[in-house]
């Protein structure tokens, strides 16, 4: 029989510090240590940031990550990690984890897959085999890994969608997380998040936010945008939906995003959020920089001696050049992939620490508006568009 790592102690538990407008700073308190708020948590998905070791990811600044219940279920197990003592241990990070229920990763496996109300029907995209994630399997997975806060399943329609096809989504996703929400039990130090779904549709996002808080979490998520709906429509979907949920139990914007968007959804009352971006770009030999992105592999840095950025801290800036990164992003060396990423994971931690900054002091739309002025001028368009 598989053991379960043991469960902290220490109760879940939020605190709002400031506010300014709708943004607020606060912390969440876990038995691994305090996550400062606004928070951007660094993908792990297979229990482990890409490029990076554990300890480099702490010195960029990250109070937190994000690992995924889909991979960690097909390789190498719940059951597995368990028996080693959690996914902590597994993977040397000892600091707070957040695990995602899968149902994003699911939804992205399109006709390998058969949804039904018991749960989901799906082939593992490393081997083809048959598998299924019920809700309650989906939360004894988080609960086997041990994480400090397990999402529940939810079925995450893909934009664009009729209204139909969208309040259906949001009924089967309203009973998945009541049996999520039974199934997680009581886990003390632990917490357990809602997921509010609803497309574009404010009516549907309101009515599915007041279902979750009368089931009762100890946070609520915004899934299912940043799938192509565009900027817009998320800002507009954020002004209606952030108003609905509870003002003293953190508000996480799942999958996102770019720079920009952060700034923006923090405007609007977010406080946690997640992204491959920063990690991706970085194994692509895109940098992040206050300019916008700088891709590394343009022909202009070949002799440039400055670094990416004179003000940060991270080795890339400090030891290497623009000329030297160009090098190893052409070469294709490993080190490429480990400096772009360890310097975009340390640009998104400190702009998470300058929006709290400016929160804290009541500077957040001048802030704001001095962060959008340095990325407008990026001659390419967008400032952070995907490296192609």
């Amino acid at each position: 029989m598989s053991s379960v790592p043991a469960a902290p102690v220490k109760p879940f538990a939020f605190t709002v510090e400031a506010a300014d407008g709708n943004a607020r700073v606060g912390h969440i308190e876990t038995a691994r240590g305090d996550v400062r708020t606004p928070a951007f948590m660094p993908v792990g998905t297979a229990a482990t940031v890409k490029a990076m070791l554990p300890q480099s990811v702490q010195e960029t600044g990250a109070d937190i990550i994000l690992g995924n219940t889909y991979h960690l279920m097909l390789r190498p197990g719940a059951e597995r990690i368990a028996r080693v003592g959690g996914l902590h241990r597994f993977m040397a990070w000892e600091r707070p984890i957040l695990t995602d229920s899968g149902g994003f990763q699911i939804m992205s496996l399109s006709d390998l897959r058969k949804i039904s109300e018991d749960g989901v029907n799906f082939r593992s995209h490393i081997d083809g085999v048959e598998e299924f994630l019920s809700p309650e399997r989906a939360m004894e997975i988080q609960r086997l890994l041990g994480s400090d806060i397990q999402m529940v399943l939810d079925e995450c329609a893909a934009l664009p969608a009729s209204r139909e096809r969208i309040e259906a989504s949001v009924g089967l996703s309203l009973r998945w997380a009541k049996r999520s929400r039974i199934a997680f039990g009581e886990q003390p130090g632990r917490a357990c998040f809602g997921i509010v779904q609803g497309g574009t549709f404010a009516d549907l996002r309101c009515r599915c936010a007041e279902r979750l808080i009368e089931i009762g979490f100890d946070g609520y998520a915004v899934g299912g945008l940043a799938v192509g709906e565009g900027q817009d429509a998320m800002f507009e979907t954020l002004d209606a939906t952030v108003p609905c949920l509870p003002g003293n139990r953190p508000r996480y914007l799942m999958g996102v995003g770019k720079p920009d968007d952060i700034v923006g959804a923090v405007e609007r009352g977010i406080d946690m959020f997640d992204c491959v971006l920063p990690t991706r770009s970085g194994r692509n030999g895109q940098a992040f920089t206050r300019e916008g992105t700088l891709n590394l592999r343009n022909a202009r840095f070949a002799d440039d001696a400055e670094p990416l950025e004179t003000d940060c801290p991270c080795p890339a800036c400090r030891q290497f050049s623009r000329a030297y990164l160009h090098h190893v992003v052409k070469a294709r060396e490993i080190i490429a992939s480990m400096l772009v990423t360890w310097h975009n994971l340390s640009y998104y931690q400190r702009l998470m620490e300058t929006l709290r900054a400016a929160i804290r002091t009541g500077m957040l739309a001048t802030t704001a508006a001095e962060l959008r002025a340095h990325w407008e001028r990026e001659p390419s368009g967008s400032p952070f568009e995907p490296a192609k």
